[in-house]
């Protein structure tokens, strides 16, 4: 798994839990919008082991779970040209056997309940974390330190091919996405040849097939020792615990060479330069790019804080220019990056139909040029600083996880020798001026740009320039002497040590009540957060658009928040960000939804907004229009996506046409009905759905009934519904085809095919519902699982292959799917049908171990499933929708403890081969004589809309 990595504060904010660009925050235009009072902090201790290993210790006891995080100090910037992809490959590899432990390394941790587990690797680093219960730390420390200390054993020529062949499969992955090709034009176009950053994290292919066992062993000692390395422990420990557990089992894994790292090169640029190439892109995109300061300078800060102005919110300059008032573009966005070396300062913009993409560059350069030369307003910047002040104050709820504490505090160490150097980056932003933003503007943005363009057209293969030749890789440095063992007494023939005791479940009790006007409450106080978090829980869903236009539920709910009351649509997200509020409404299958994350200081002021929001959308005709076009962009987006167009088409062929639930499972619609949508249209659902009656709202936070009742009959309990409320439309049942059907999609060009495959399977709400998703996920629902050990692991020809049931009330769709690669589709398919078909028939039953493992996973990973507020909030909105006890989360851990192999295979027994549907999306010129060989079922080609097509 690769992730590019964001500089402090917006890595801090963002994977804290709080995506910067989810909040569709807008500039000011009070300039007296209060200030939200910080104090939240992530406290630290630290400790060095005299090998060099670096600790760092974070405490927080409101879940007995701790999240083990390890960073170590090398990336793709460490390789060398013509050694490319190394770092990401042996990321891979060390998710595999160690001396002493054989087998998948997820295994032990998918036994004790672990969650968020997973590894990363980019320009500058590699990391490996996971979440564990407090009484699985040693278990977690063990495995980690036995692949920092003694993995090479363990790595075969096997074991190298099989990692190299699942890397290859990810990088056709990305590049198989429509723009997919993009990031690594742009590496090569924004650096000199020879940087460090000029080549992408995956690498090529060639330097990938290049990769030998001899380099693996090199790589490995040279990298991968101790006191290249941070490890941050965050959660349910102190100090004196960690030190005396971490000296344990690392405390004798002897020091590898101190490695200088590459100098500092932002590589400033004075030329502008452009790339314009076709794909199959359903409308144009223009990237404008900057090279910038480099991780841990204030001009990286103060960058951030000028991408925010720019182009970081909903009335941000270019938003605001672009989207809604010369409507050349569907969206914007607007990032600056610091890496270790240097930055990057990033432009994307999705250009309208029909619209000329040098009418967009004009723009783009227009509200740059204005803003460098003036700098923002005071009201802009203010506005800027509430967007990272609120979104820190939420972040540190998480300790673990992509970007939780743990990483915030690793990547400080790491990078700035402080684990704390955050605090400095939240400085820099609450003090920068706005002549600081403009002058950094003017030192990284006045020159130097890279423009790519990609517009709709045949897709033109980004040709891999082949290495002239795969240079020797260094020789191991001498080990640094400084650094010495202590004796831990460990022995590690032994094996993992094994968890015997799990935390208890703890879930927060359920408080109810109703308002004067019939919405009913149900609060889960949580303290220590100065956070409250809202659902309401409305009737409608995908299901109301039965009889109306397909989309419209979703549509109507997404314009709630396009203008409201007194607000228009850039007022209303003014006046969010002034009171630091997250909050919109959606729709799902059986139901719509309206949200609100508000600061506790502001509750009342936020309450008041989101009470406008539902009681009186102002559904304005620009608005419509505006965010009309943009809709049927994204449906566009999704027909061109291979995973997405599946998703499209599964619900009308599983269901039947007339169903309910017979729509994309993305709830978009179609462009047609899209098209045709009227405000009259949007009214209608709005009086038919959004109203008190049949509503009940989930609270979640800061907060006591005593408090939040008056506030909310305050806001709400005068709100009344119009006219009679109509029934939720009834779900029929769905007979499964007879025999199985397959269609074939048509993709010119992919690298790839996407498979999806499905039936119809009970309800959420069927008393047997659990024992059904233990058995899919035995199948197919975690790493370790049957499908994915297959076409992953064993034949390597896809990076992934899983299966999931969605939640419903009436029958629930069932879904197995890989990504794999072309040469490969009709083989691939033969093992998924072979897998599900002696699964499901019992020819290969359920393992008494398969379940163990799945029953040990799923109850020991619930007392750490609900850390966040937003988890608790999630959970009881189950509760809610699917009519459960308030206990649920209880009851359904004693039946899955209660669960037999036997039980399981009954339940598996829900699969039928016989009525299968299988999706297949992918270059039908290489794919579909394999595909029809299999002999399935009767197959067809149909277009992204799910219509035949003619044969050819």
């Amino acid at each position: 798994m690769t992730q590019p990595r964001l500089p402090r504060v917006r890595a801090l904010v963002l994977a804290l839990g709080f995506a910067v660009a989810a909040l569709s925050p807008a500039y000011a235009q009070d300039a007296d919008a209060p200030k939200a009072a910080v104090a939240a902090d992530i406290p630290f201790e630290q400790f060095t082991l005299p090998n060099g290993l670096r600790v760092v210790v974070h405490t927080d006891r409101k879940a007995p779970i701790v999240a083990v995080n390890v960073w170590y100090h090398v990336g793709a910037k460490n390789e060398l040209p013509g050694r490319t992809g190394f770092a990401h490959l042996f990321e891979h590899l060390m998710f595999q056997s160690s001396e002493n432990h054989k087998g998948e390394f997820f295994t032990p941790f998918e036994l004790v309940g672990a969650t968020d587990q997973n590894g990363t690797t980019n320009s500058d680093r590699t990391n490996y974390f996971q979440n564990v219960p407090t009484t699985a730390l040693d278990m977690a420390l063990w495995m980690e330190s036995d692949r920092m200390g003694h993995f090479l054993g363990a790595v075969t020529q096997e074991v190298l091919d099989e990692q190299r062949g699942v890397v290859q499969n990810e990088k056709r992955q990305g590049e198989n996405q429509p723009y997919g090709q993009v990031f690594e034009r742009l590496l090569k176009a924004s650096y000199p040849e020879g940087h460090p950053y000029s080549w992408s994290t995956i690498g090529s292919m060639s330097d990938l097939n290049a990769a030998s066992l001899e380099d693996v062993q090199r790589w490995f000692k040279t990298w991968y020792g101790p006191n290249n390395a941070v490890l941050v422990l965050a959660g349910d420990i102190d100090v004196e615990t960690a030190r005396a557990k971490v000296t344990k089992y690392f405390g004798d894994i002897p020091a590898g060479p101190t490695m200088a790292q590459p100098k500092v090169d932002p590589a400033p640029r004075t030329t502008s330069t452009r790339d314009e190439f076709t794909d199959r892109v359903p409308q144009a995109r223009v990237y404008r790019v900057w090279n910038t300061a480099e991780y841990g300078s204030v001009d990286a800060d103060r960058l951030q804080l000028l991408a925010q102005v720019l182009g970081g919110s909903r009335a941000s300059r270019l938003d605001k220019r672009l989207v809604h008032q010369d409507k050349l573009a569907d969206s914007v966005s607007a990032g600056a990056w610091g890496n270790q070396l240097g930055g990057l300062f990033f432009l994307q913009v999705d250009v309208k139909q029909g619209v000329d993409p040098a009418a967009v560059e004009k723009a783009l350069e227009e509200e740059l040029s204005r803003l460098i030369a003036e700098g923002p307003s005071a009201s802009e910047l203010e506005q800027a600083r509430t967007t990272f002040k609120a979104g820190f104050i939420r972040g540190i709820e998480r300790i673990g996880g992509f970007g939780g504490k743990a990483d915030a505090l690793a990547e400080c160490a790491v990078f700035a020798k402080d684990p704390g150097c955050f605090r400095e980056s939240l400085r820099v932003i609450e003090t920068a001026t706005a002549a600081e933003l403009q002058d950094a503007g003017k030192r990284w943005l006045s020159q130097g740009d890279h423009t790519i363009v990609v517009t709709p057209g045949e897709r033109v293969p980004t040709v891999e320039k082949e290495s002239a030749s795969h240079p020797e890789m260094a020789a191991v440095p001498a080990a640094d002497p400084k650094y010495t063992t202590v004796e831990t007494g460990v022995d590690r023939s032994q094996g993992v040590p094994k968890t015997t005791e799990f935390p208890d479940l703890v879930f927060p009790a359920l408080q109810r009540a109703e308002l004067s006007n019939g919405i009913k409450l149900v609060l889960a106080e949580r303290r220590g957060l100065p956070v409250v978090q809202m659902n309401l829980l409305l009737p409608g869903g995908y299901v109301a658009d039965l009889g109306r236009k397909l989309g419209t539920s979703s549509f109507t709910m997404g314009m709630l928040d396009e203008g409201a009351g007194k607000y228009g649509a850039l007022a209303f997200g003014d006046e969010a960000e002034r009171l630091g509020a997250n909050l919109g409404a959606s729709a799902s299958l059986d139901g719509g939804s309206a949200y609100l994350s508000a600061l506790k200081e502001n509750l009342d002021e936020s309450l008041g907004l989101f009470a406008t929001m539902l009681r009186v959308p102002r559904f304005e005709a620009s608005e419509l229009e505006r965010v009309r076009q943009s809709w049927i962009a994204s449906i566009k987006q999704e027909k061109a996506r291979p995973n997405s167009a599946a998703l499209r088409l599964l619900p009308p062929l599983l269901y039947g046409q007339g169903h309910p639930y017979a729509i994309p499972f993305s709830g978009t619609g179609s462009e047609e009905s899209i098209a045709s949508l009227t405000r009259d249209d949007l009214l209608a659902y709005h009086q038919a759905y959004v109203r008190p009656e049949g509503s009940t709202l989930v609270v979640v936070g800061d907060t006591t009934l005593d408090e939040i009742v008056p506030l909310l009959e305050k806001h709400l309990g005068q709100w009344k519904g119009t006219g009679a409320a109509p029934a939720q439309p009834a779900v029929t049942e769905v007979a499964l085809p007879s025999k199985p059907r397959v269609f074939l999609v048509d993709q010119p060009g992919a690298i790839q095919a996407n498979v999806y495959v499905g039936q119809l399977a009970p309800s959420s709400m069927d008393a047997k519902a659990t024992e059904f998703e233990i058995a899919n996920s035995v199948l197919g629902g975690e790493f370790s699982s049957r499908l994915n050990m297959n076409l992953r692991e064993d034949k390597h020809w896809a990076y992934g292959s899983y299966s999931f049931v969605q939640a419903a009330k009436g029958q629930r769709p069932w879904l197995a799917f890989a990504a794999v690669q072309i040469d490969k589709t009709a083989e691939s398919i033969a093992e998924l049908q072979r897998e599900i078909s002696e699964y499901a028939t019992g020819k290969a039953p359920a393992k008494p171990e398969e379940v163990a493992k799945i029953q040990a996973s799923e109850i020991r990973s619930l007392p750490g499933s609900y850390e966040t507020a937003n988890a608790v909030l999630g959970a009881i909105g189950g509760i809610v929708r699917y009519e459960r006890p308030d206990d649920y989360v209880v009851q359904r851990k004693a039946k899955i403890e209660g669960l037999t192999p036997e039980a399981v295979h009954a339940a598996a027994g829900t699969l039928k081969p016989e009525a299968l549907t299988w999706v297949v999306v992918g270059d039908l010129s290489k794919i579909e004589e394999g595909v029809r060989a299999l002999d399935l079922g009767e197959v067809q080609v149909v277009d992204a809309d799910g219509k035949p097509v003619a044969a050819r």
